[in-house]
C-alpha cells in the first residue's frame, strides 16, 4: 500500500488519509502453518512505514486530511498528528458521545486545524462525509 499511495500522490491534488492499514506488522512470516502447542506463542512486531507522514513530507501545496480516534487527551493528540504529518485538518472522532463512533449510522466529529476547532453536532455519517468534502473544496479554492 505504501508504494501505491506514494506513487498515486505524485499525480494527486491531495489525499484523505482515512485509515491506517496497520501500524505494526510481524517481524517474520512463517512459511507453514503454526500448529497449536503447549507453550505461549510470541509474535515480534515492527513498525510499518507511515504513509501519511511520508505524504506529508512531500505535501507541497496539496490538501492533506487525516483522521484521529483517541481515547485520552483527544485534542492534544489530534493537534500533534496535525503538526507531525502536515495535515490541513484532522477529523477527530468521538467515542465519548452517544451515537458516535463505529457502531451506528451517526457520528460526532471535530475538525482540528491550525485555525482552531470546528465541532460538528451528531450527524448521519453521510452528512459528516459531505461536510468533510465541503471543507476540502473550500481549502482547494482558497
Amino acid at each position: 500500500m505504501y508504494r501505491a499511495a506514494t506513487a498515486a500522490f505524485d499525480r494527486a491534488d491531495g489525499a484523505v488519509m482515512c485509515a491506517a492499514v496497520a501500524d505494526y506488522t510481524p517481524e517474520t512470516c512463517a512459511d507453514r502453518k503454526l500448529k497449536k502447542g503447549d507453550g505461549e506463542l510470541t509474535i515480534r512486531l515492527r513498525r510499518t512505514k507511515d504513509i501519511a507522514a511520508e505524504l506529508g513530507s512531500r505535501k507541497g501545496g496539496r490538501v492533506l486530511v487525516g483522521f484521529a480516534l483517541e481515547t485520552d487527551d483527544e485534542e492534544a493528540h489530534a493537534r500533534e498528528k496535525l503538526r507531525r504529518k502536515h495535515f490541513d485538518f484532522v477529523v477527530l472522532n468521538s467515542l465519548r458521545d452517544a451515537g458516535a463512533g463505529f457502531r451506528g449510522d451517526t457520528n460526532k466529529v471535530t475538525f482540528v486545524s491550525e485555525a482552531g476547532n470546528e465541532p460538528l453536532p451528531l450527524l448521519a455519517k453521510r452528512e459528516v462525509a459531505a461536510r468533510i468534502a465541503d471543507k476540502i473544496e473550500t481549502l482547494i479554492n482558497e
